[in-house]
């Protein structure tokens, strides 16, 4: 289809395209730079221990050749001694082939990350197409690979073809030694000259690197539909809506508990419910409800406004009414005016109180019949006692 070709490709994938292909076992990959990485970690382990590992070599292979006359007395000898000295060989490379496997394993996933994904394996037709395999052969991806084998080609034998000039006498001074000096010398010489060589693959791995991510990217790119699509089913699905609820119920609670510290009283139910008014003498405006909040909520309201020193002033159907008509940031109603001044009056009073002065009386603010509510928030015709 015309939409999903790549000209309409023009959107950067997004974190749930790109986790979903992970999933799947698509990820950037470099066969270039766990190659390099093995060669040139070989190459440096026999640099720093080529004369001992030829040099094992050197007495593996004269001990191979001296014949015990008891083996050809008795040939049912020979598989037990052939066995003795394949062991001994693999011993002698055991710790380059251990290290070698160490430096694939953590250059494997530099690029892509470790992964591990039997989706990647699964039979697919795409794999077994002609047409497909057509498009791998003569494709922009073969074009690259293709460039990328002759620069190898060009870097390693020009490097090879250096050394040689280079060692050419020390080379040929191998002639005239002693086999095992001779296979220590010859192990450090390769070793020297084969890192030069090897990291000409390293100039290829760094350009390889991000060719594939910028590869991967591409592919990975999506249309404007797709972007729409997976928006829709992202915002679409239950449990989304829900922890996106939570977390705005979360962040809102949290503006709300630092507004607390701007009250001037907090009126309580004195458990079920907390309301705190803040209050500015200096402008002509009704106090408004900057925290409120039920069972929970409530004493967190209440812990809160403690730990700030604001006054806590109980009255029930004042809490009550205050909680059910009026939301949050919002100026309190005009029928309860006469019941929320009488409280931050006394509050005023006593905090400008004097020691020697007596304490002033505590209100008991009346609210009005059409703003009685009971605990659930249904309205009461007249007040009831409070449970």
């Amino acid at each position: 289809m015309a939409e999903s070709s790549s000209q309409d490709r023009t959107e950067a994938p997004t974190p749930r395209k790109l986790s979903k292909a992970r999933e799947d076992g698509q990820v950037a990959r470099s066969v270039e730079l766990p190659a390099a990485a093995v060669v040139i970690g070989a190459f440096l382990f026999l640099m720093l221990s080529g004369s001992w590992v030829f040099t094992k070599v050197g007495e593996q292979m004269i001990a191979a050749f001296r014949f015990d006359p008891k083996l050809l007395a008795q040939p049912a000898l020979l598989p037990a001694e052939l066995g003795r000295q394949v062991v001994d060989g693999l011993l002698i490379i055991a710790p380059l082939v251990a290290f070698c496997a160490v430096i694939a394993v953590l250059a494997s996933g530099l690029t892509g990350g470790y992964l591990f994904s039997l989706k990647s394996v699964q039979p697919r037709a795409s794999k077994i197409s002609p047409i497909e395999g057509f498009k791998r052969m003569f494709g922009a991806h073969a074009a690259v690979e293709l460039a990328k084998a002759l620069l190898k080609f060009v870097l390693v034998a020009g490097i090879l073809w250096a050394v040689i000039l280079v060692e050419i006498d020390k080379l040929l001074a191998l002639g005239g030694m002693a086999l095992e000096p001779a296979m220590g010398s010859l192990g450090s010489l390769l070793a020297r000259s084969a890192l030069g060589v090897s990291l000409s693959l390293l100039v290829i791995a760094l350009i390889d690197v991000p060719w594939q991510r910028h590869r991967f990217m591409q592919r990975m790119k999506m249309t404007k539909q797709e972007v729409r699509d997976e928006m829709k089913d992202v915002e679409g699905r239950p449990e989304v809506k829900a922890h996106i609820r939570q977390r705005q119920r979360e962040l809102a609670n949290a503006r709300m508990m630092q507004r607390v510290r701007d009250a001037d009283v907090v009126i309580t139910n004195p458990e079920h419910f907390a309301v705190a008014l803040a209050y500015d003498a200096d402008r002509d405006e009704p106090p408004i409800v900057v925290a409120k909040g039920a069972d929970l909520m409530a004493q967190r309201v209440r812990e809160e406004a403690a730990l700030h020193g604001i006054h806590i002033f109980e009255s029930p159907e004042l809490a009550r009414a205050l909680y059910f008509t009026t939301d949050l940031e919002k100026a309190i109603p005009d029928s309860l005016y006469l019941a929320v001044a009488q409280v931050i009056a006394y509050v005023y009073s006593l905090e400008g109180m004097r020691p020697a002065g007596g304490a002033p009386r505590r209100p008991e603010p009346q609210v009005p019949g059409s703003m009685l509510f009971d605990a659930q928030g249904r309205r009461r015709p007249t007040a009831q006692p409070t449970p």
